[in-house]
């Protein structure tokens, strides 16, 4: 079956560190542009960062550059990301991204940072 499953979602307090991963099945996520995304409660989803499948470079929204790192795992088929010095604003539902020929959606992770 063609998935993507997130992993690593849970309660943090602020200035911690969690790290989501994201695993593909059935299909191979070397050739992918992949993306993590976030939707807060009454929010729209939007963006966190993103690997190419280009030239492979990361990019960040600016409300998490410097605190979160995307990296990819092509052995273990598998996308990470890392975040450190965690906010309450980066309260939300973590969603990875797969999009070459085909689009994939994981099937999210929540994340809650409070005290």
């Amino acid at each position: 079956q063609v998935q993507l499953v997130e992993s690593g979602g849970r309660l943090v307090q602020p200035g911690g560190s969690l790290r989501l991963s994201c695993s593909a099945f059935g299909f191979p996520l070397n050739y992918y542009a992949l993306g993590w995304f976030r939707q807060a409660p009454g929010k729209e989803r939007e963006g966190v960062s993103c690997i190419s499948n280009g030239d492979g470079n990361t990019y960040y929204a600016d409300s998490v550059e410097g605190r979160f790192t995307m990296s990819r795992d092509n052995a273990q088929n598998t996308v990470y990301l890392q975040m450190n010095s965690l906010k309450p604003e980066d309260t939300a539902v973590y969603y990875c991204n797969a999009k070459y020929h085909y689009e994939y959606w994981g099937q999210g992770t929540q994340v809650t940072v409070s005290s």
